[in-house]
């Protein structure tokens, strides 16, 4: 009986880590992945993304969705997002090493 107990404690605690972990990582926001698409890192034609902090991404999109940065392609996909939705963009690429 001891050692039944002693096989169901160590399950329990093998699968509540694994829940935790899973729990711990937070989904993208909508749009978010489509960064890596051009901004993917070294071997991309576009900047890179990782480093760079989230107010530094949101004043970017802010700047190309208003129209105070020109560009060819992202004023055009920054007008897609709102404020709200700029910031949880912004700040889930700085958490998550940006465009991977």
């Amino acid at each position: 009986m001891r050692d039944c107990v002693i096989a169901v404690a160590a399950t329990l605690a093998i699968t509540c880590s694994f829940s935790a972990a899973a729990w711990s990582q937070t989904a993208p926001p909508a749009g978010a992945t489509a960064c890596s698409g051009c901004h993917g890192g070294r071997d991309s034609a576009m900047p890179s993304l990782q480093g760079k902090s989230a107010s530094d991404i949101e004043a970017a999109m802010t700047a190309y969705r208003t129209g105070a940065r020109e560009a060819t392609v992202m004023d055009r996909i920054a007008k897609g997002f709102g404020d709200s939705e700029t910031r949880a963009i912004a700040e889930w690429l700085a958490q998550n090493g940006a465009a991977r």
